[in-house]
This record gives C-alpha cells, sequence and structure tokens, in this order.
C-alpha cells in the first residue's frame, strides 16, 4: 500500500489573483501558507478476485469496472491522467471537513497523484506535481479553479508565488523565530457551514472576464506586495491583521455571495473581541475563519467568539505531499 499525507493551504495575501484569466495578463504576487493538517490518500493494487476493477472509497463507495464509471471527478481525472485503467484502490481521510475554504479538493488531487505517481515507482519533483495537478483540475476536470492551492498542497513552507503567464515559488524568507511568532498568533474557526466553493470561483472568474474586478485585484495585487515587504521586516503582529483586514474587505467585493450577514457578524464580532484583523477563508460563503490574536488573549477571545463552535489548533507545514508509506 502507498500511503501519501499533504497539507491543507491556508491563504495569506492576494488570492483570488491565482486565477489564470487574470495573470495570464496581470503580473501578480500570493503569499500562502500549508497547514500542518493533512489529506490522507492511500493506493494499493486490486486483487483479481472481485467482480469490479476499480474501488474509491471517500464519503462513499464507488466499485466500478471502467475509469469513466467513476463519479468522483478527481479520482476519475488522475487515473486517467496516469493511464490507471483497472485493477486499483483507492481511499481517502482528512483531518479537516471537505468544502470548508482550505483547499482540500486540491490537496486531494496533489495526494492522489503523489501516490499513484509511488504506485508506478516513479518520483516526481514539487513543481511538477503542482503543474500536473493544475493540469487535471483545470483541464481534465474544467473546474474554475486558481493555482494556489495546488502549488501549496506540494510545496509546503510558506511561498511567495509569482504569477505571470507561468508561475514559480519563492519560499518566504523571515527567521524560524518570526515564523514561531506568525504561527502563535493564528486562530482557526470553524463555521459550521461547508459550500461548494466553484461556485462562488466561477462568479469571480466571470467578472474577471468580464473585465468588473481590474481595480479590485490591481489592489490585492498591491496588497500582496506590501505584506511581503512587511514580513521581510518582522513587522509587528498587529500590522499583520490590519492587512489581512484590509485584503478580506477587499475580497468581499470580488463576487456576490462571497459575504453574507451572518459571516459579516462572525468578522466583526471578532474584531471586538480582540483580534488585529483576519479573513473567511477559501472563495468565501462559508468555512474556516482565521484571526490574528495575542498568544495570551486567545483564551479570552474563544469565549467571547460563542457564534464559532469548533477551534483547529494551527501549526505551519514545511514539507508539502509527502509518501509516508510505500
Amino acid at each position: 500500500m502507498i500511503i501519501s499525507k499533504t497539507p491543507y493551504r491556508l491563504s495569506l495575501f492576494g488570492g483570488g489573483t491565482d486565477y489564470p484569466a487574470w495573470f495570464e495578463n496581470n503580473p501578480s504576487k500570493i503569499v500562502s501558507a500549508a497547514m500542518a493538517n493533512y489529506c490522507y490518500v492511500n493506493v494499493k493494487e486490486l486483487p483479481p478476485f472481485f467482480e469490479h476493477t476499480i474501488k474509491a472509497t471517500y464519503s462513499k463507495v464507488e466499485s466500478v469496472n471502467n475509469v469513466d464509471s467513476l463519479e468522483h471527478p478527481a479520482i476519475r481525472g488522475c487515473l486517467k491522467h496516469l493511464n490507471i485503467r483497472n485493477n486499483i484502490t483507492v481511499g481517502h481521510d482528512g483531518d479537516l471537513p471537505a468544502r470548508s475554504g482550505i483547499g482540500s479538493s486540491s490537496s486531494f488531487t496533489v495526494g492522489l497523484l503523489h501516490a499513484l505517481y509511488a504506485y508506478k515507482n516513479k518520483q516526481i519533483d514539487k513543481r511538477q506535481l503542482a503543474k500536473e495537478a493544475i493540469y487535471v483540475e483545470q483541464v481534465l476536470i474544467g473546474e474554475n479553479v486558481g493555482i494556489q492551492d495546488q502549488i501549496m498542497a506540494a510545496h509546503g513552507g510558506i511561498q511567495i508565488i509569482h504569477m505571470n503567464g507561468d508561475w514559480k515559488t519563492e519560499a518566504l524568507n523571515v527567521s524560524e523565530d518570526y515564523m514561531n511568532e506568525f504561527e502563535s498568533h493564528i486562530m482557526l474557526g470553524f463555521s459550521g457551514i461547508s459550500r461548494i466553493a466553484e461556485i462562488q470561483a466561477k462568479k469571480k472568474v466571470d467578472n474577471i472576464k468580464a473585465g468588473l474586478n481590474h481595480n479590485l485585484l490591481t489592489e490585492t495585487v498591491k496588497l500582496a506586495e506590501n505584506a511581503i515587504e512587511c514580513l521581510a521586516k518582522k513587522t509587528n503582529m498587529s500590522i499583520i491583521g490590519k492587512l489581512l483586514d484590509d485584503g478580506w474587505r477587499l475580497k468581499r467585493g470580488l463576487a456576490e455571495g462571497v459575504t453574507q450577514n451572518w459571516i459579516d457578524e462572525i468578522y466583526n464580532d471578532s474584531l471586538k473581541a480582540g483580534s488585529f484583523g483576519g479573513k473567511l477563508m477559501g472563495a468565501g460563503g462559508g468555512g474556516f475563519f482565521m484571526f490574528i490574536v495575542p498568544p495570551e488573549k486567545q483564551k479570552e477571545f474563544k469565549q467571547k467568539m460563542k457564534s464559532i463552535k469548533v477551534w483547529v489548533p494551527f501549526k505551519f507545514d514545511r514539507h508539502g505531499s509527502q509518501i509516508i508509506l510505500k
């Protein structure tokens, strides 16, 4: 059996500029991180004792004889991409819920591709792994997804993603002490609402193609560049929180439905409770909130934020997708 372990994504600055419809004509930057919460994918050969030749186990179980019969789009796309047509079992488990703004679908795609390459006794580097995951999601599946999630799932750490037609990564150059300070200020709270990111993403892409988001995305790029400078200078976390707050206020205007009244209420309550700033993760509409809160105030902050039912301890992932069993 092959098992891959792939982190989820924590978007920090520049989100929304990673759609090809935007960055192919507008040089942009994103600052993004990987979380030490993981998607696990297992792959093994299916013996010829069963009536089916492919088995996929996730939130449901599929047993089929033809890869085209698979309902799960990423499993179908990855198997076809690597020309694996039969005698295989794919299984999935995860630390955090899907459809919650943490890039879980892309983490799954990256993790599955990584496991399938190991299954075929082949190695793949991080950049190529991200590129092939992007290809599967954008081309083979035809989803309205950006490129940030796949890149972070493959690479891990805190990355600056430079986009100008193509893309490249640059590890954020900060000291371990400052990274630990940043980490200690991050709080993740689940809203309790899951949503389908594709719906919000399509609205954003449509708005980009119609030229409706140009000013907002231009400001988002400038904000990301400012944040990179501030992080490099080890700026106080109160300033980093304010930059995240600025980014969230820009993001709210990218498409109808990114925010709703209940989301605004939770976010405004967080500022009153002592947060320096934060954002709703992912495409919007629900999922996880991220807040920047001084460690000594976090216990009191949780007590005040009664609308958040589940808190997830936060750590950065340093490694990206890994094969942990072969």
